[in-house]
């Protein structure tokens, strides 16, 4: 897909097919515009599952991880979003927290979260993939499509662009 949109005139243009999440995300990644087909994986201050999931091909999704909002432990590093990089993942959403946020804004992929923490994660495979996440007033399901910019995130039951 490409990385030429903008949320708000996908908003503009698709109003009544596009969902809007209200939580505020910050950009962390290289990359502030992504989008694609998203996986899910829901899981809580743990990534063994979600590190699983980084060695598959990309192939230009989205991952949408559901961490419960906790700020207590970083759900990726530098580390996990080179090997996403180099795994052809578009970006990847944190409803939770990453570490080496200075190091991951030269990776060149997408990293949304609601923060960052320097603590690391249990790995002990808590959770599930390609499960339907919500949070921010939105339903995120593996197959729909999501748009990113630093205005914010759109869902989409099929591609807009």
């Amino acid at each position: 897909m490409t990385d030429r949109f903008a949320t708000a005139d996908l908003n503009d243009a698709h109003p009544e097919k596009v969902r809007r999440c209200s939580l505020p995300f910050i950009d962390f990644g290289g990359k502030n515009h992504f989008c694609g087909p998203i996986r899910t994986i829901v899981t809580m201050e743990d990534t063994k599952r979600a590190k699983a999931l980084f060695q598959e091909p990309g192939n230009g999704q989205v991952i949408v991880v559901d961490g419960g909002g906790s700020l207590n432990t970083a759900l990726l590093g530098d580390i996990q979003a080179a090997v996403l990089r180099d795994n052809g993942w578009a970006g990847i959403i944190i409803h939770g927290a990453i570490r080496d946020a200075a190091e991951m804004s030269g990776i060149d992929i997408g990293v949304k979260a609601l923060g960052s923490c320097f603590i690391r994660p249990r790995q002990e495979g808590v959770g599930a993939v390609d499960v339907p996440v919500a949070f921010g007033h939105v339903l995120f399901e593996t197959g729909q499509y999501v748009y990113c910019d630093p205005d914010g995130i759109l869902v989409a039951d099929a591609p807009l662009i």
